[in-house]
């Protein structure tokens, strides 16, 4: 791997991983609705801004907008808005190890959506890892370790929903031939618009005006959701889905070592064993199968691995 991919790989790490810890100190002064709005709006206009910069333009099909609503509402409104509620009591560590569990819900919601129609041995027991590593994270037995039951319930839900958010781009967004960037920044204006209809019901809370939530909410926006996209994308484009992939596991690694040292947020042996699951769940959801020995039937094309992105990284960044 060449010192620049490793430059990229870790500078994109480092970004998303630290987005659970702006989510945390936004949380200081904005209200979970008000984050969230700021930070798809700022994310939008970097994104439409660079976009439009590079001669590129927003599709004009009702169907393709009808279909970026969706994955805006299922990828970025719903999601990014569970993981702020969650962050509010609960930690930013275990929010992220439970992001980690996003490509077991994508699968499930491919096989519903009909793009999948079967899963390998492989799959299958990616799934179940990954759910057994979720039930640890969240120990309904001593919801205390991770945090309150609400909190980790909102961290499940939010991945779910992301899960959802990029199969369902996969099924009906991706092959239309529109750049990448425009379908990300059309997202992201969409979702702003959903949350501005839900902010007069959820968003009108009293703000504090620290100095760290603003600063916060800024970075969220401008780094970790627009600038973040562009470095995903050249990351895909000069160094492979393969390497990209990889940010899954070492943003997780960089979110916790983050809560850790600079919120001293305490993670108990359920909430580390969990982590371990999910990830090895994740490598197995992502494994590549071997090639068909001679003689013998090829296998079936592989699933592409869906990308994180938007969280998430389709989404743009996770808890994006």
């Amino acid at each position: 791997m060449s010192q620049a991919t490793c430059a990229r790989l870790a500078a994109l790490s480092l970004v998303w991983g630290s987005v659970f810890l702006w989510i945390k100190i936004a949380g200081y002064g904005f209200s979970p609705v008000q984050m969230v709005l700021a930070r798809l709006a700022l994310g939008a206009v970097v994104l439409l801004a660079i976009g439009y910069a590079r001669g590129l333009r927003l599709p004009k099909e009702k169907a393709v907008w009808g279909h970026l609503t969706v994955a805006a509402l299922l990828g970025n409104a719903i999601p990014w808005t569970l993981y702020a509620e969650g962050e509010v009591e609960g930690s930013s560590g275990v929010a992220a190890v439970v992001n980690g569990s996003a490509p077991i819900w994508t699968l499930a919601t491919a096989l519903l959506l009909g793009r999948e129609k079967r899963i390998s041995g492989f799959e299958a027991g990616g799934v179940l890892l990954g759910l057994g590593g979720t039930a640890l994270i969240a120990s309904p037995w001593n919801s205390a370790s991770a945090g309150s039951g609400w909190s980790v319930l909102c961290f499940v839900l939010g991945s779910i929903s992301f899960g959802a958010g990029f199969a369902y781009t996969g099924r009906f967004l991706v092959g239309r031939g529109i750049p990448p960037l425009t379908l990300a920044g059309g997202q992201l204006g969409a979702a702003t618009v959903l949350l501005l209809a839900a902010f007069p019901f959820l968003g009108l809370h009293d703000v504090t005006w620290r100095t760290d939530s603003v600063v916060s909410v800024l970075v969220l926006g401008v780094v970790c959701t627009g600038f973040a996209a562009l470095l995903n994308f050249e990351l895909i484009v000069k160094d492979g889905a393969t390497v990209a992939s990889t940010v899954t596991y070492l943003m997780t690694a960089v979110a916790v070592v983050l809560g850790a040292v600079v919120l001293r947020e305490p993670l108990g042996p359920t909430v580390w064993l969990g982590a371990a699951a999910v990830l090895a769940a994740t490598v197995l959801l992502r494994r590549e199968p071997r090639p068909a020995a001679e003689g013998k039937a090829p296998e079936p094309a592989a699933r592409p691995a869906p990308e994180v992105r938007t969280q998430t990284t389709g989404s743009v960044g996770p808890t994006d």
